[in-house]
This record gives structure tokens, sequence and C-alpha cells, in this order.
């Protein structure tokens, strides 16, 4: 051990800086390794080297002094580096210091490889960059894949934008987040017909519709208004459509949806005479079989039985004594004085 540290002592010591990163390699001594390279560039920075030593260092905040390093002395190689080094790098904190460096459109390639993990400020900074570059279609394919942002901030930004594309896409956010009335009138301010149609009818809110409907006869639109009653047919009341037909004069355009309307409303007729001529066929049915019918008489051998209820019993008289008749009663005199005695039998003769 004693003679590697007098060899590594003696290549500092000589200014051998590039055998010196060896030796450091090999004795498994990343950190200072990669420190020496990024000391003394000129004799000891090789890229394949530094990029197999750096992944293996052991204290991370070589990652982010790497990172100035190659803004300084590489930076057309500073999104390969970071594609070596994204498994242990902390995306928000790489974000930040991009954004102080103002540099964050060099590194493109590096967050839209990393927006996978839907981190916030990698989402956020995406964004930012692709609406300075006006790519409405990309932002929109962002948007709709990470939704890790803020995106009322990001609205409230695009709807003041000069490119109506994002005013569109604002729009678009605000319905995302249930701000429906925001959503159509900026739909309306920018003449997005359907948008604002489309948006109305996902609301589910017939005031809203209504609203709309209306506007669009302001504006003359009557093939709008056409559109827009069966777009949201579910949310409108026919009383208030059949009112702003009759009024601007353009029951033309309102009859398709009138004629729809009542097409349903005899389909629930039919369907609701169907349920009660069903149910009075049922309660007929019913009082047929609860009808009380005359009882059938059934034959068992001499014995005469109904089968509705048992015959009634005559009553019978009271009698003393336990249930036996008097012998009166029985046609024998009875005395009580002198009760009658027993005679013997006769006595039989076996001859």
């Amino acid at each position: 051990m004693k003679e590697c540290f007098n060899v590594l002592r003696a290549a500092e010591q000589s200014h051998l800086w590039g055998e010196l990163v060896f030796l450091y390699d090999k004795y498994e001594e990343y950190d200072n390794a990669v420190l020496t390279m990024m000391s003394h560039p000129t004799d000891a920075w090789k890229e394949g080297l530094f990029k197999d030593i750096i992944a293996k260092v052991a204290n991370v905040e070589l990652y982010y002094k790497s990172l100035f390093f190659y803004l300084d002395y590489k930076p057309l190689l500073l999104n390969d580096l970071l594609t070596i080094l994204s498994p242990r790098l902390d995306h928000s904190r790489a974000v930040n210091f991009f954004s102080k460096v103002n540099q964050l459109k060099l590194v493109k390639p590096y967050l839209r490889s990393v927006q996978n993990h839907n981190n916030k400020s990698v989402n956020e900074a995406l964004n930012n960059l692709l609406t300075e570059e006006e790519d409405y279609q990309g932002l929109r394919a962002s948007i709709d894949a990470y939704d890790n942002f803020d995106t009322i901030g990001l609205a409230q930004r695009l709807e003041k934008h000069e490119l109506i594309e994002f005013r569109r896409i604002a729009a678009y956010l605000y319905k995302g987040n249930n701000r429906w009335r925001q959503s159509v009138e900026l739909c309306k301010k920018d003449k997005l017909y359907k948008d604002a149609m489309l948006y109305a009818a996902e609301s589910k809110d017939a005031e809203l519709a209504e609203t709309l409907l209306q506007w669009f006869l302001e504006e003359g639109r009557k093939e709008c208004f056409a559109a827009c009653l069966f777009a949201s047919y579910d949310l409108l009341h026919p009383d208030v459509v059949l009112e702003l037909a009759w009024r601007h004069n353009i029951m033309d355009f309102a009859m398709p949806y009138f004629i729809q309307v009542m097409r349903e409303y005899l389909s629930k007729v039919d369907e609701f005479a169907a349920k009660v001529d069903k149910l009075e066929e049922a309660e007929s049915q019913r009082k047929t079989e609860d009808e009380v019918t005359e009882p059938q008489p059934m034959v068992f051998g001499q014995q005469l039985m109904l089968t509705s209820s048992p015959a009634p019993v005559a009553p019978q008289p009271a009698y003393p004594g336990y249930g036996y008749p008097p012998a009166a009663a029985a046609g024998y005199p009875f005395n009580t004085a002198h009760p009658p005695k027993s005679t013997p039998a006769p006595e039989r003769s076996w001859r």
C-alpha cells in the first residue's frame, strides 16, 4: 500500500496527469480520478474514460461539478454526459441549475429523455421551452402525456399569447380544470365555434349551453345554432329552443331538433303505454285467480265430505253424570229410594 502511495505521489509531483488518472483508475480511487481530469483537462481528460469513471464515483456532488466542467469545456457533449448521470441525478436540482445559467435550451434532449418520470420541474421547463419555440403541437402532446405541472399558471400565460393555437391550448387547459365558462368565453373570443360547442356539451351545464345558443344568434351564426342544438341535445330545454327560434325567425334551422324531440317523446309514451298494458293484464289475471269458486264434494266410501269446510255438528243435550243418560231416558224405571238389586244368574246343569 505504501508503494502505491509513493507511485501516486511521484506521478503527481512529476505532473504526469494522464498517468495519475490511470493509476487512480487501477486503484479504484474514482473520485480522485474525476477531480484530476477536471483540474487538468488538456492533459488528462478523455471523453470515453471520463464517462466510464464518472458513473463509478461515490460522491454524487461530483455529478454537478462535472456539469459545470462540461459547460465550460465541452458544452456540446453535455447531453451525452447527462444520459449517463440521469439514473442517480436529482432532476429537479439539475433543472434549477440549468435555469440559473440560462442553458435549458442546450439540455432539451435530456429533458425529453427524463420526462417519463413525470417530474414537475422537468415538465414545466420543457413546456416553457416549447412555448418559446412556438411548437404548439409538441406542447399539446406534452400536456396530454404528462399532467404534473401548474396547469392554471400555464393557461394564464397562454391565453395572452399572440398565436391563436396557444390560446386554444389555454382554453383546453381551463376545460381540464372544470373552468367551463372561462374556457367557453376564451373560445368565443377567438371564434373557435367547434371547441366552444364541445366544451359547453362536456360541462353538463344547461345554462351555459343556452347562453352559447343565444350568442350564436347574436353573431348571426345560424348554422352554428343548429349544430349546437345537437351537440348539447341532452342539456337544452325544448321550450327555450322554441322561443329562441321563433323570436329570430329560424324555425327551419330548429325543425330537425324538434323532430328528434318529438320522436323521443313519442317513444317514451309508447313505452309507457306498453308497460301500462302489461300491468293491466297482470292485474286482470290476478283477479281471475283470486275469485272464490264453489266447493266440489268428494266421496270416500260411504261418507260424504266437503272440500271447502267441515259439516256443522248438532248441539248435544246436557246429561247429568259423566255423559251417560239416565235410566228413565232409556225406557227403564228408576227408583231413587230403593235401587234395583242384581239377581244372580241361574246355575247351569251339566247333565
